[in-house]
């Protein structure tokens, strides 16, 4: 019986598949535990399978649904100047419990459940959702009024289909 060697592509590719999938689920669920506690939840759970569906067919429907959420909120976002200004406000907030943390202000209502972990990850999730509502009222949104990709989002963009 021979041996095989170590470079042999049936056991990379096994180990490749196994590495995807422990690294692929560790994020997702991070991401998923992170929708109820304060980070970007969502952007995990989208990365996480994205992650999984290199390698394993059944994670591209729900990453193709997770991308298709993520278009509609921009597209809400670009439309109303009132939904914009409470995203805004949405992730200022956070920004700024994390913020005035770590710079050592003490927040009585926040105080017991802060830690520098968490202040990093408001100030993360904070600046990420204003960036993606400064994005969506710039671009206009991903949708024309139809509903079909608009012709000056790039075709290799996750959103051009």
């Amino acid at each position: 019986m021979a041996l095989r060697k170590s470079g042999d592509p049936v056991r990379r590719s096994k180990v490749k598949l196994v590495l995807v999938a422990v690294i692929g689920s560790a994020v997702t669920l991070v991401g998923v535990a992170l929708l109820a506690l304060p980070g970007p939840g969502f952007l995990l759970v989208a990365g996480g399978l994205a992650i999984l569906a290199t390698q394993f067919t059944w994670a591209r429907r729900p990453l193709r649904y997770a991308q298709h959420k993520a278009e509609q909120g921009v597209d809400e976002i670009a439309k109303s100047r009132w939904r914009t200004v409470f995203a805004v406000l949405c992730g200022l907030v956070p920004l700024a419990i994390g913020v005035v943390h770590l710079v050592g202000v003490e927040l009585p209502l926040v105080e017991r459940f802060m830690n520098t972990v968490v202040a990093v990850s408001l100030i993360v999730s904070g600046v990420f959702l204003v960036g993606l509502v400064v994005y969506a009222r710039v671009s206009g949104g991903i949708h024309d009024d139809e509903g079909d990709v608009r012709e000056d989002v790039p075709v290799d963009s996750p959103s051009g289909r």
